[in-house]
């Protein structure tokens, strides 16, 4: 049942990211995204808008059929737009339009009736585009800096997982120059790597992405606790990389 949801996921993100090509070429300047197909599963939209979000920095809703005439969205928000919030301004300046919305600032859901969908989609722009500026719209990636060497550690990575995160207070994450040592495809769509820096390796994980990369990075990452078979590792779980010159 895992893998079969997996898959499915795996199908909805590929297929939303193509709508938003599309969407790219004749919507640009858009400061939100709502996508929608009738082959969707309810069960994993939530997962696949706050993935849809990361990639392209804006709110996102994604719908699927509801049943009865229905679509269901969840959505995702970025700092600054109170997603929430937004549904319930929708709502009020287009009266009847959403039937049930519930959430907070950064994930809300919805319902609309099918043949709504537009006339949603083109509400909730009015509200984004309102209520953010350019400069909200630019992904940024904020982190803590370098470690010195024996930071990094297992020790480091336990601490961080025992520590309570949320909204307004993030989990932190490094960047580090790293010398790539090895790197392997595994799942056929993840890269693991074995990451070397002054005298220092790491094995650390990239998620969706399968592409070689180059033999020096300057990667953004999370150290994180991997448990294989009762024992416990440090893993790096890179979030962003480029080619380190």
């Amino acid at each position: 049942m895992n893998r079969e949801r997996r898959a499915i996921e795996a199908t909805i993100e590929e297929e939303a990211l193509a709508d938003l090509d599309a969407l790219a070429s004749s919507a640009e300047g858009h400061a939100s995204v709502c996508v929608h197909r009738e082959s969707w599963h309810q069960g994993v939209v939530g997962i696949v808008a706050s993935r849809l979000k990361d990639r392209v920095h804006r709110p996102v809703i994604v719908f699927a059929p509801g049943g009865a005439g229905e679509v269901r969205g969840s959505g995702r928000s970025i700092a600054g737009f109170h997603l929430r919030d937004a549904l319930d301004l929708v709502s009020k300046r287009e009266p009847g339009l959403i039937l049930r919305f519930g959430g907070h600032a950064y994930a809300a859901g919805l319902s609309l009736r099918v043949a709504d969908l537009p006339r949603f989609a083109d509400a909730f722009e009015a509200v984004a585009s309102a209520a953010l500026t350019p400069e909200d719209l630019e992904q940024r990636c904020e982190t803590d800096g370098e470690l010195r060497p024996g930071e990094l550690s297992i020790g480091l990575a336990r601490r961080l997982r025992e520590t309570v995160w949320g909204p307004g207070f993030p989990p932190p994450r490094f960047d580090e120059s790293f010398r790539v040592a090895d790197q392997r495809v595994v799942g056929r769509k993840h890269t693991r790597l074995t990451l070397a820096r002054r005298g220092e390796t790491f094995e650390a994980i990239l998620f969706r992405h399968a592409d070689p990369l180059p033999e020096r990075v300057h990667a953004v990452f999370r150290p994180e606790v991997n448990q294989w078979q009762g024992a416990e590792s440090l893993e790096l779980v890179i979030e962003h990389w480029a080619p380190d010159p």
